[in-house]
């Protein structure tokens, strides 16, 4: 059986922290921000780990 390849897109996208964490950056700040309330902005504008119900399939996306 031939390995699988890794979701480039999504390894791109998140990093691995020294504990193992999977750390990733929000949504909804591609555009449209001024009209996003200045709370909001520096809410999303701060990285976040990965909830740990998802970092088993998240982690064989990425194969690392």
């Amino acid at each position: 059986m031939p390995k699988m390849k890794s979701s480039r897109t999504l390894a791109k996208r998140i990093k691995v922290t020294g504990t193992g964490k999977l750390k990733i950056k929000h949504a909804y700040m591609g555009h449209f921000a001024p009209r996003k309330s200045r709370k909001q902005r520096k809410h999303l504008a701060k990285a976040y780990y990965v909830a740990k119900v998802d970092m088993k399939r998240i982690r064989d996306m990425i194969c690392k």
